[in-house]
């Protein structure tokens, strides 16, 4: 019971971390400013990783990299602190997990970004955070809604982009997980 507990905050404090890291990596990549209240909590929160090891990885392309490393580091060590707990510590484990993780973090960080936009389209479309969020989505909805009209003034582009980022989960998680059958 004790091991669950731990685990959960671990994850919890590993996810909330490593997703305002890729929040500020994919910031970085669409090129949109963040509110200023957001902005603030993004690089208070990670500014003590990131700093660092912008020091060893500077952006190349124009990417913030140092954010996406550092996402990637606080999952390796999440990962590591699980499977130490429950006793299965393998360097094998550790990587193939963490991938899958980032994979997951990734997939489902779009699909929430999504959902926050479907929600301000119809609740709040002129809320403060909505061109914000909109801006994030962008280049995942725009080639979708060039090939997906509107129906009856409904865009209908989220939906398919849940359903294609849940497909692709699938099939990465999949993928995955038979490597990690072969090599183990």
């Amino acid at each position: 019971m004790l091991q669950s507990i731990f685990t959960l905050i671990v994850d919890t404090a590993a996810g909330v971390l490593g997703g305002v890291l890729l929040l500020r990596f994919w910031m970085q990549v669409v090129r949109v400013r963040p509110p200023n209240t957001l902005g603030q909590f993004t690089f208070q929160l990670t500014d003590w990783l990131v700093r660092p090891l912008r020091r060893l990885l500077p952006g190349v392309g124009g990417y913030d990299w140092a954010s996406f490393i550092g996402a990637l580091l606080v999952i390796v060590a999440a990962v590591a602190i699980d499977l130490s707990v429950v006793g299965r510590f393998e360097p094998q484990f550790l990587v193939l997990l963490s991938l899958l993780r980032l994979v997951e973090w990734i997939f489902y960080g779009f699909m929430g970004l999504i959902i926050v936009e479907a929600v301000f389209s119809w609740v709040n479309p002129h809320a403060p955070l909505a061109p914000f969020v909109r801006a994030l989505n962008d280049p995942l909805l725009r080639p979708l809604r060039r090939i997906i009209p509107l129906i009856g003034s409904v865009d209908l582009s989220p939906l398919v982009a849940l359903i294609a980022l849940r497909i692709g989960l699938q099939l990465v998680s999949t993928l995955i997980t038979s490597m990690a059958t072969s090599v183990l």
